[in-house]
């Protein structure tokens, strides 16, 4: 076990860099603010490459073994992100997914254009509440990695396959036999009488564009959520959380 409490530690250093995506594409490693993600991380199979810990909370830590440094209030708000920083923080690798995760994916999230990072990592929490089997960001979406987005998804980052698709074609050719469903806010079909299908999938754009033309013309359904007249549209988190739970769940 070792230990480092100089801010000027060139492991300190190059772990504060991963706040950056840059370096994050660069290193293929990203970071773990805060207990709740590295344990998550660590129970679904995120290699782990080493974790800063207080001394004081290092016995919490020992199923982490000789990849604990013990460290100081100063390295750690170095490294952290947060305002205040957490007693913990680590740096994993990055887990890849690919179109063959989604082979046997019947309930699948598409996300367009996605631009909030906490949204998008509320969004993924929220897709492995409801059981998606999958969920592809498609587009110009923010980085997975993003601190921020790691946070937000409160260990549900690796539950289920998230996958980056670029071409058009590939989801032509990966959902052609599946009911295709675009979120749109004035769609002809309300949520509450919309009849879901065996295989799914359910289509967000981002809160300033929506879907995208391409998007849309790809659809086999359109569906809106029934809210009183007063208000014009939900976060876009939480229009996800009623629509899959009314489609996943219910």
């Amino acid at each position: 076990m070792n230990e480092i409490t100089s801010v000027n530690n060139e492991l300190v250093k190059n772990t504060a860099k991963l706040q950056q995506k840059k370096f994050r594409d660069e290193s293929g490693l990203f970071l773990l603010e805060g207990d709740k993600p590295v344990r998550e991380a660590f129970e679904s199979g995120v290699e782990i490459k080493y974790v800063f810990v207080l001394k004081e909370k290092a016995e919490e830590y020992s199923f982490l073994n000789d990849k604990l440094v013990l460290t100081t209030n100063p390295v750690l708000k170095k490294i952290s992100t947060t305002d205040t920083p957490p007693d913990v923080v680590g740096v994993g690798v990055k887990k890849i997914f690919n179109e063959n995760d989604l082979i046997n994916a019947r309930k699948v999230v598409l996300l367009e254009n996605i631009k909030d990072t906490g949204n998008l990592g509320t969004i993924l929490r929220t897709s492995a509440a409801f059981g998606a089997d999958a969920v592809i960001l498609y587009g110009d979406t923010v980085d997975l990695y993003n601190p921020k987005c790691v946070r937000a998804a409160v260990g549900n980052l690796w539950k289920i396959p998230v996958v980056h698709i670029k071409e058009f074609s590939f989801l032509q050719n990966l959902f052609s036999d599946f009911q295709r469903v675009a979120t749109l806010p004035r769609a002809e079909k309300y949520l509450k009488d919309f009849v879901p299908q065996d295989k799914m999938l359910v289509m967000f754009g981002s809160e300033a564009d929506g879907l995208s033309d391409e998007l849309v013309g790809f659809s086999t359904d359109d569906v809106k959520i029934e809210m009183a007249s007063s208000v014009e549209s939900l976060n876009l988190s939480s229009a996800c959380a009623v629509v899959l739970y009314k489609m996943f769940i219910v």
